[in-house]
């Protein structure tokens, strides 16, 4: 399966709890952290609903 690199670009004071909770889920925790995940249906919806806050690229 392939992979893709998650990296937090933008902070997440602000943003309403369950965007907050998708980047935990993410392994997301401060900026600039970056996590490897596989491209999976689950995990690009998590990404998807917290596009503004990162930047997606192929691992």
């Amino acid at each position: 399966m392939a992979k893709i690199k998650i990296t937090q670009i933008k902070s997440r004071i602000n943003c309403p709890a369950v965007q907050k909770r998708t980047l935990d889920a993410l392994g997301l925790r401060k900026m600039n952290h970056t996590v490897v995940k596989e491209d999976t249906p689950d995990v690009m919806g998590m990404v998807k609903a917290v596009h503004h806050l990162v930047k997606v690229t192929n691992a």
